[in-house]
């Protein structure tokens, strides 16, 4: 098979790729599908099925993916060095600016009024009343003053650092008495409430917030006695996430990591966002600074950062957001005890679903159980989002102080956890557990958590191998599987990988496990052209996949090359998709789809038909890989097969539930546009309902029998 593109990653991590020709018909942009991903989570904001505080929340989620997107991918188009980067920063610019102004137009036009229709009003410095621009000028002296440090902007002081993601206002000092003019700025504190709450002039159940950037504007003239204040303007940067990294054999890991996180506060500037009413001068002068290009500059019309939202979000009217879930204990552990969990995995293979299955009583359970057992001799886990305040460390903690071996295999390089998981290594090493930080030049992404147990004189294993991150508030909001097992074909792999992951022994061939970058791309090429093999021998062939994002050249080609065979293929891919379907001669066969809603979709599920009609007897796969060329190549990745039938079964259930959703469902076209499933009306059908009312519902009907 003649190589689908010649892929490798850059310094920045991002994927420089050259298409193949025969690819070129069915790629789109990553970045461009990333933007229409986007889009989805705004359309949630947007739907008038969603209740008005979950929209503050869509709103304010669009706007921290996009505050990622720019630090993440757009400091490679930063200087716009070639034709092909300044064009495409073009189109994603076209593309963005709408979403922008639906955004702001959701924001003025039905959250504002919403809120007031509940008696919320959220109003500006100069629609306040005297009495409430009093009581603010008196919190502003009282509470803010102290936290402010006005700096000046002129060539007798360093220009003052600006850093990433901070909000500031920027204006004009007027002294008459001098005759002296000056620019100066004050950083918006980010540690207090951006929404302030006023008393004043309010009738009974009346609640009044103000942005907090709006009442400092209102009373700068506070800081400056008799000084005339002009052309206040409020801004807001982005600066570039992609720190080149260190040469970790030459270093200390944790100095080197450490080093990139202080060198990312100076990274350059990718991103300005100006709010109403930007002074010209002060926008030009910026700009200039910080060497932009009016591509890279965004005059917004209302907040310059909607994830202040989240704090709306947070208002105590519970009918203004969708119907508390809580998580259920599921029904093969429902009998209390330390030894439990362990008896239930003797038993037999099982699966959890988060957020649907409770993540404390079943994952965080195993690990705290083992920890308190006098029969565990060793844990063993990986990490990458722990989160704070976890109770992972604290039960590794507590089997250390007991005298278990303990072992932990943590990624200080995850992005943007750096310094948390810096923090809980040395809290972990303390108290006497192994931590160590993988394999020089790979990222561990794999969720992985092995316990030995002295079982009258035997060392029994158990682990469980998750598609999510070992992160208790994570996993109240994400999707995604966990298999428990104590299956040596599958426990035996996973002691090897840990030999592997903490002495750095041989990586050697796994039995079971399909592990990234040893064995996963080749396993997944096998499997995919194994379906266009039957296919073409007339025997049932099926691909179902569904997975975060689609990326990797290489099983993109594959997947259309099972296409052209008549193998049909559905894709359930949450992000972006860099695959075209239904292009004819290419991806005909294949049918791609996004699940957007309250819980973010992010299990990945791989199923192959392998000649059997009947879905429970086709191979299963989960684990923590997505279909890109970091997870497939230079990661540290782990996809189990799931063995058992019903386990089979349950799987399919769940895809079958993802492939028939006409609730919270985009269906992917071959011109590249998404076109949201709409349910149908008068129908009864549970379709209607989405993808995750229905496992809801499920979930609470399985635990009442």
């Amino acid at each position: 098979m003649a190589p689908a593109a010649l892929a490798s990653v850059g310094d920045s991590g991002v994927l420089n790729v050259e298409i193949s020709p025969k690819l070129r018909d069915v790629w789109i942009d990553r970045d461009l599908s990333w933007l229409d991903f986007n889009e989805r989570v705004l359309a949630e904001a947007l739907d008038d099925r969603t209740p008005l505080l979950e929209k503050a929340k869509f709103l304010a989620i669009f706007s921290s993916n996009l505050d990622e997107f720019f630090m993440m991918r757009q400091a490679g188009l930063h200087h716009g060095a070639t034709e092909a980067q300044r064009n495409l920063m073009q189109e994603m610019r076209d593309k963005l600016l709408p979403a922008l102004q639906r955004q702001a137009e959701c924001y003025r036009r039905i959250i504002v009024p919403g809120l007031a229709h509940h008696r919320v009003f959220i109003r500006s410095w100069n629609d306040l009343t005297p009495g409430q621009k009093d009581e603010a000028s008196k919190y502003f002296d009282s509470e803010l003053s102290p936290a402010l440090t006005p700096l000046a902007i002129d060539p007798e002081h360093p220009f003052p650092f600006l850093s990433n993601l901070s909000t500031s206002l920027v204006f004009k000092v007027h002294n008459a008495a001098r005759g002296e003019s000056l620019y100066a700025r004050v950083k918006v504190p980010e540690v207090l409430k951006q929404w302030v709450s006023l008393q004043t002039d309010l009738a009974d159940g009346q609640r009044l917030l103000v942005p907090l950037h709006d009442i400092i504007r209102g009373c700068l003239h506070n800081l400056y006695g008799e000084m005339e204040i002009t052309d206040a303007t409020i801004v807001r940067l982005t600066r570039d996430a992609e720190v080149e990294p260190l040469q970790e054999e030459a270093v200390d890991m944790r100095a080197a990591v450490k080093e990139e996180v202080r060198q990312r506060r100076y990274e350059p500037v990718v991103r300005l966002q100006f709010g109403p009413g930007a002074d010209p001068t002060i926008k030009e002068h910026l700009g200039d600074r910080f060497r932009l290009s009016p591509l890279e500059v965004y005059d917004l019309d209302e907040e310059v950062d909607f994830t202040t939202l989240f704090e709306l979000a947070g208002l105590p009217f519970p009918k203004l957001r969708d119907p508390a879930w809580t998580p259920l204990r599921p029904a093969w552990l429902q009998e209390e005890g330390v030894n439990t969990i362990f008896t239930a995995i003797r038993a037999g293979d099982h699966l959890v679903h988060h957020p649907y299955d409770s993540f404390d009583e079943t994952v965080a359970h195993f690990i705290s159980s083992a920890a308190d057992d006098p029969q565990t001799v060793s844990i063993k886990m990986t990490a990458y989002r722990l989160g704070d305040d976890t109770p992972f460390v604290k039960s590794l903690i507590r089997a250390a102080e007991r005298g278990k071996q303990v072992a932990c295999v943590l990624e200080i390089k995850a992005r943007f956890d750096e310094e948390r998981n810096l923090h809980w290594a040395a809290l972990l090493e303390a108290a006497g557990a192994h931590v160590t930080f993988g394999v020089s030049g790979l990222k561990t992404h794999a969720k992985l958590a092995l316990v030995v147990r002295n079982e009258n004189g035997q060392l029994h294993s158990y682990a469980h191998i998750g598609t999510g991150n070992y992160n208790v508030k994570t996993a109240r909001i994400y999707e995604d599987f966990g298999l428990f097992t104590c299956n040596p074909l599958l426990t035996h792999d996973v002691v090897k990988l840990f030999h592997y992951l903490t002495g750095h022994a041989d990586a050697l061939e796994h039995s079971a496990l399909v592990v990234a970058p040893l064995t996963m791309r080749q396993r997944f090429l096998e499997l995919i052209h194994r379906e266009a093999k039957h296919k073409r021998s007339g025997h049932p062939a099926r691909i179902v996949a569904k997975a975060n994002q689609l990326e990797d050249p290489e099983i993109i080609e594959a997947l259309c090359q099972a296409s052209e065979a008549g193998v049909p293929i559905n894709l359930i891919i949450r992000g972006f998709c860099c695959l075209r379907p239904q292009v004819p001669h290419h991806s005909h066969n294949i049918h791609v789809r996004s699940i957007i809603g309250r819980f973010l979709e992010h299990s990945r599920i791989y199923y192959f038909a392998n000649g059997h009609k009947n879905p429970a007897d086709g191979d299963y796969f989960i684990g923590s890989a997505d279909w890109m060329f970091r997870n497939l190549s230079k990661r540290i990745e782990v996809v189990t097969p799931v063995l058992a039938s019903s386990l089979k079964q349950h799987l399919w259930e769940i895809l079958d539930i993802c492939l028939h959703d006409k609730r919270q469902a985009w269906v992917l076209k071959a011109d590249g546009s998404y076109v949201q499933q709409r349910q149908e009306q008068g129908s009864e059908s549970p379709e209607n309902l989405g993808t995750q009312q229905i496992l809801m519902n499920l979930a609470r009907a399985r635990a009442s029998e």
